[in-house]
């Protein structure tokens, strides 16, 4: 529910009274850099003293204030209730088949979290294979991802407490339903592989961190092990490391055939990666670096023989599909099977003998199938504009599924038939709202350069342009992302208050491939403010809205977006939620994995990158208000 959430403060803010906060006292330190013969001020180093008496008091009355300011918006109860309403209806996961059984993830509506069942046939009655819910008495423990093993007997699990990136991974018997003592700890952006006879699974880990230090301290020196069920973490085998290379990532899977274990390397947030493998049928074999100059981004989709099929921006910002023969590696040898197309591909899957690819139009899907000499063929049909995301099995399958929403349509499952091209509707939500009564467009704005801006208009029917609609405008912009139509409780109640929603696909992001991606990265991020900028202005003129009744949103990279915007141009807006946003541009890498974003920004070390990010980071700008 954090979206909610998220949208629900904005609704509010824009909804209450204009009182003058009186904010608790923010004592400022003389903190002084010098970077780059530059003088920078820094009067509030005082707060990354998590630990301190001084941050916990600050922390505490900041959210005290905050409380009774939003206590007390009026309608505050009949908003909550409306969303209450609108959550109120059962989901349905997608479903995956492994081991001979449906694997899927159900909430009836307002659980906090979805419950994970299994079941021999679609058609029975499920049974719950494990309730996140009752992880934990508070309800702070959530489950971040699972797998099943190949046989179907075993389900290696991962939670987390309180929204942390560390996960501790356990084991469950399927068939009994209980855990066993299999628990691995120090874990954080990895899923678990299984071997192909399920005695064991591969998994990246970090080194244990100090103690007090594991929240703060850089996430480096990660490592690839093997698991062994039933055994204590302390006798898991390594297999792979960078020792080296202290700051590169490390992925790693098996194929479906068991034979090769895949090991992607990544740089930090950098799209460009290597893809190394080691042959699994040879006990004695050692780690192959099939691609490690990093120059493109090489996504491993499968392998027929030994022949591994590979989606990559090589020479193609807006990706190809190629064969490189493990035993003839040289890229002279290599084959396009999927060429370059106009639109974005994003993504390919292997099912029932054929390549089905994902690809972005506009930043909405178009589903395509390919035979697996690239040979295309008709594609699939989808219930409508909108978002397609799941088309994940096996080679041999014919079944899978997928799952498709809109602004105004909640997620629905359909079950998909590979052999006939043929989709069949499982499982639609039942809607509290009349989905006829809203209407979502495309338009364009012009940024500054030129370039024409995407944004998805979100409203009820028979909108006026009279310039008195407040408006939402949410974007994110960055790390290769692509916003797509997805659909939200929170979008609909702000539409039943009378608002606007617009999402706007700046670049940065991946809707247009990589060089979209990189025209608003590093050296070039100002593009992405200028983006923003250019959609709200274009919403002002075009009598969608007015400054005072335009609310600007984003999280993460999108807070940072709205904090430059909101810093470069105040006037523009009448409300802005940088959402646990990155403020401090010259700090931002000293931080848990804050250094892997410097493939994104630049390097605060680098002059020119440091100058750079010097004009726009939000906490180095602000300036008095008037």
């Amino acid at each position: 529910m954090r979206k909610t959430v998220f949208l629900s403060i904005i609704i509010n803010t824009l909804t209450a009274r204009g009182d003058t906060l009186s904010y608790p006292d923010s004592k400022p330190g003389k903190t002084i850099d010098i970077l780059h013969d530059t003088k920078v001020p820094d009067p509030y180093r005082w707060l990354e003293d998590l630990n301190s008496d001084q941050t916990s008091a600050w922390v505490k009355a900041q959210s005290s204030l905050t409380d009774s300011y939003l206590n007390a918006i009026p309608g505050r109860q009949a908003l909550k209730n409306h969303l209450t309403k609108l959550w109120n209806v059962e989901r349905l996961g997608v479903p995956s088949f492994e081991g001979g059984s449906y694997f899927f993830s159900k909430n009836n509506g307002l659980q906090n979290q979805s419950v994970l069942y299994s079941s021999k046939s679609l058609d029975l009655e499920p049974t719950v294979l494990l309730d996140p819910n009752k992880l934990s008495k508070d309800g702070t423990v959530a489950l971040n991802s699972y797998e099943v093993s190949p046989d179907g007997k075993y389900l290696a699990y991962s939670t987390s407490a309180s929204g942390s990136d560390w996960v501790e991974w356990k084991v469950r018997e399927i068939p009994s339903r209980k855990d066993l003592s299999d628990h691995l700890k120090w874990s954080k952006f990895s899923g678990v592989s299984w071997a192909k006879n399920s005695k064991g699974f591969y998994y990246g880990r970090f080194p244990t961190p100090k103690d007090g230090e594991e929240m703060m301290a850089q996430n480096i020196h990660k490592k690839i092990y093997f698991h062994e069920i039933g055994k204590p973490q302390s006798e898991d085998l390594l297999v792979y490391e960078r020792p080296n290379q202290p700051k590169q990532g490390l992925y790693a899977w098996v194929t479906e055939d068991g034979k090769y274990l895949l090991i992607q390397v990544s740089q930090g947030t950098d799209t460009k990666n290597g893809l190394f493998y080691k042959d699994l049928s040879n006990s004695t074999s050692k780690v192959i670096e099939l691609l490690s100059s990093f120059d493109a981004s090489y996504d491993f989709i499968t392998n027929l023989g030994s022949k591994f099929i590979i989606r990559t921006d090589l020479n193609a910002p807006k990706q190809k599909v190629i064969s490189i023969d493990v035993n003839e590696p040289l890229s002279v040898r290599w084959e396009t099977i999927i060429p370059e197309s106009t639109e974005t591909l994003r993504s390919v899957s292997h099912i029932g003998g054929l390549f089905i690819a994902n690809y972005l139009k506009d930043a909405r899907t178009e589903i395509r199938r390919f035979k697996t000499d690239g040979n295309s063929l008709p594609p699939v049909k989808l219930p409508g504009l909108g978002t397609a995301s799941g088309f994940e099995g096996k080679s041999d399958q014919n079944e899978t599924f997928y799952y498709f929403t809109s602004f105004t349509s909640p997620g629905a499952v359909y079950r998909y038939d590979v052999t006939r091209n043929a989709s069949t509707l499982l499982k639609a939500p039942k809607t509290q709202f009349d989905r006829d009564h809203y209407e979502s467009r495309q338009i364009f704005a012009t940024s500054r350069d030129g370039t024409k801006i995407p944004m998805f208009i979100v409203s009820k029917k028979n909108l006026k342009l009279d310039g008195n609609n407040p408006t939402l405008l949410y974007a994110y912009g960055g790390f290769n992302i692509s916003l797509r139509p997805s659909y939200s409780p929170a979008t609909i109640a702000w539409l039943d208050l009378g608002g606007i929603y617009v999402m706007a696909n700046l670049r940065g992001g991946g809707e247009y491939g990589e060089e979209w991606h990189e025209a608003g990265m590093k050296l070039k991020k100002q593009n992405v403010f200028d983006d923003f900028i250019a959609c709200a202005e274009h919403l002002i003129s075009n009598k969608f809205t007015t400054s005072k009744k335009l609310s600007i949103a984003g999280g993460s990279n999108g807070g940072l977006l709205v904090g430059a915007c909101m810093v470069q141009r105040p006037e523009l807006y009448g409300a802005c939620l940088p959402a646990v946003g990155v403020m401090d541009m010259l700090r931002f890498h000293k931080f848990t994995i804050g250094w892997a974003w410097q493939a994104e920004y630049g390097k605060p070390e680098d002059p020119e990158d440091f100058k750079n990010l010097l004009t726009y980071s939000p906490y180095h700008n602000l300036k008095p208000s008037n």
